[in-house]
């Protein structure tokens, strides 16, 4: 038991740094304002509605397009972090990050960005659900995020989860995280252990010191801004893990799928 505590821990100081930084302002993106812009170049009125209503994948976008639509969305959010320091970033965001370092919410905020982005056009639901209660997210969005940045670190557990619930939402046709898999379900044990690894890597030293060169996965990435050589190919590995999926297959229906083991029921 004793060796299970400090992976606890570290699991939940990475979750508690997952929550300071989607507060921030700017960090977290209105799924339907983003489709709705990121396709009509390329799609007529009738599928970009059929793109918010349902999926990109369900109104029959061709996977060149999505492809397209990716690129240009790593391409912005890569020059956007590169050209910021650690002191910048999102306006008065920095005040409400409290005890959490800075530079750390900032870094994990703009992985959060690029992760909604690409879920979103690869046929994912609503991420952040608007109750008007709470800035807070929902255990099952932590946990989903938890996966997104865990593939993006080159997590293999984090690819695994992230596989499992696609399977789920898509057999199902839902339009929300299954929120069971994720807080008390299969998919819930492979949160907490690749949040525990999250946490060991990054947030132990960050929570220490506050400084961004004593983050051992990221190198000395914090420190003067977020550059061209981590962000990218951060956000290039779960782009190739999303695009992988069945849920991201143009026109793909119900019928089409090898049905998954059905979400528990409590």
């Amino acid at each position: 038991m004793n060796e299970k505590q400090p992976a606890r821990a570290s699991g939940q100081n990475f979750a508690q740094l997952l929550d300071r930084a989607a507060q921030l302002p700017g960090v977290r993106i209105d799924r339907e304002k983003f489709l709705r812009s990121a396709l009509k170049r390329y799609c007529t009125e009738d599928e970009i509605n059929r793109a918010v209503l349902e999926t990109p994948a369900t109104a029959g976008i061709p996977l060149k397009t999505i492809t397209a639509i990716a690129n240009s969305a790593i391409t912005h959010e890569t020059s956007r972090v590169t050209g910021l320091s650690t002191a910048a970033g999102f306006p008065g965001g920095l005040a409400m990050v409290g005890t959490v370092p800075a530079d750390a919410a900032q870094f994990v905020g703009h992985m959060l960005r690029i992760a909604q982005k690409l879920a979103y056009i690869y046929s994912w639901p609503d991420l952040f659900v608007d109750d008007g209660k709470s800035d807070e997210i929902d255990e099952a969005t932590q946990g989903m995020l938890i996966l997104f940045v865990g593939v993006m670190l080159g997590v293999s557990l984090a690819q695994t989860g992230v596989t499992k619930v696609s399977s789920l939402i898509a057999a199902q046709v839902a339009k929300k995280l299954p929120q069971q898999a994720l807080t008390k379900g299969a998919v819930y044990p492979i949160v907490k252990r690749v949040a525990g690894y999250l946490g060991v890597s990054m947030t132990k030293k960050l929570f220490a010191t506050g400084v961004a060169k004593a983050v051992p996965v990221v190198g000395a990435l914090l420190s003067g801004g977020l550059t061209l050589g981590t962000f990218l190919p951060m956000s290039k590995k779960l782009q190739k893990h999303l695009a992988s999926l069945e849920l991201t297959k143009p026109g793909l229906r119900p019928d089409d799928l090898i049905p998954a083991d059905p979400e528990p029921t409590s």
